[in-house]
């Protein structure tokens, strides 16, 4: 049995030189280069385009990311694929731990634990997901963050360690 594509339900995107932010990482602190994003003065990462990520705010140790599920971030069952999930949440919590770093800082996710409470469909309206830094040290920082939906109801929580490092001087 052959399906035919329905041309409504189809999607295309493009994304600038992720190389060109990663030449600010040791020039720019956390904070400052997020708000340079925000702002437009940089572009957004490629995965903001992929998995649609409509909004940001960034305030030292808080980022807030806005999405508005769609079809196409659903699984087989009809709801939306917790990777999606595991993204925004990743994402801000990730985000958060950067607003803290000052200029030649840079981190990594060491993990990130996620809990799903609810289903998440287009019903759900704008999903918008919250970091925080719990606690930053000098080579790791723990972050936390919640998935709420229109309604405000918590439909998945994470907590995320990150490592920590000095980044290599520019050439």
């Amino acid at each position: 049995m052959t399906q035919t594509q329905d041309p409504a339900r189809s999607r295309t995107f493009s994304w600038s030189d992720p190389g060109i932010n990663a030449a600010h990482l040791g020039r720019r602190n956390g904070l400052d280069l997020m708000r340079a994003m925000i702002a437009g003065e940089l572009a957004a990462p490629p995965i903001m385009h992929l998995v649609d990520i409509a909004r940001m705010e960034a305030d030292e140790g808080r980022v807030a990311v806005e999405l508005v599920p769609q079809e196409f971030h659903y699984n087989p069952l009809g709801t939306v694929h917790g990777g999606v999930l595991s993204t925004l949440l990743d994402t801000a919590a990730a985000c958060a731990v950067h607003t803290t770093l000052p200029a030649g800082v840079g981190y990594t996710s060491l993990d990130l634990n996620v809990k799903f409470l609810r289903p998440v469909t287009v019903e759900s309206g704008v999903l918008r997901c919250e970091g925080t830094v719990l606690q930053r040290g000098r080579r790791t920082a723990l972050a936390e963050a919640r998935l709420t939906d229109t309604k405000n109801r918590l439909v998945a929580h994470a907590t995320s360690t990150c490592l920590l490092f000095p980044l290599e001087s520019p050439a």
